[in-house]
């Protein structure tokens, strides 16, 4: 283990709408500049629900509803290196006439929606991986 260093929680969420998702272009320096969903570091105490929604309204200003969770990832990570396990949860707008806003522009060019089939490019890492394995982050039906 280097310098004691051990792996960190995120949690990541697919705010859906219709077949589209929430995406940001992230300024951060792990993926600068790649697309990736809201989301951040779990708290000790916190619930994946909890993390999920509290990113979520930090990020965006967003509240969001059927909160649920889809999938786990267990991601390393260049350049720190970096470990992370990833919960990545589901949920919709509470209010679908609600517009996100960029409330961290130190840590993101902004927030926008996004056809599942027609996704911006270049994808953050563990996003990618996900879509070229064919992951569908969609309710059935």
């Amino acid at each position: 283990m280097e310098n004691g260093a051990v792996p960190r929680v995120g949690v990541c969420v697919f705010l859906v709408k219709g077949k589209a998702v929430l995406l940001g272009r992230r300024r951060s320096s792990i993926g600068h500049s790649t697309f990736a969903l809201p989301g951040g570091h779990l708290e000790f105490g916190e619930s994946f629900e909890e993390c999920g929604s509290r990113e979520l309204k930090e990020e965006t200003g967003l509240d969001i509803a059927q909160v649920e969770l889809l999938t786990v990832t267990n991601n390393l990570e260049e350049p720190k290196p970096s470990h992370y396990v990833t919960v990545f949860m589901r949920a919709v707008l509470e209010d679908p006439q609600q517009v996100p806003q960029n409330l961290e522009p130190h840590k993101c060019d902004g927030w926008d929606w996004y056809d599942w089939d027609n996704l911006p490019k270049p994808l953050f890492g563990p996003l990618e991986k996900m879509v070229q394995d064919g992951f569908d982050p969609f309710p059935i039906g």
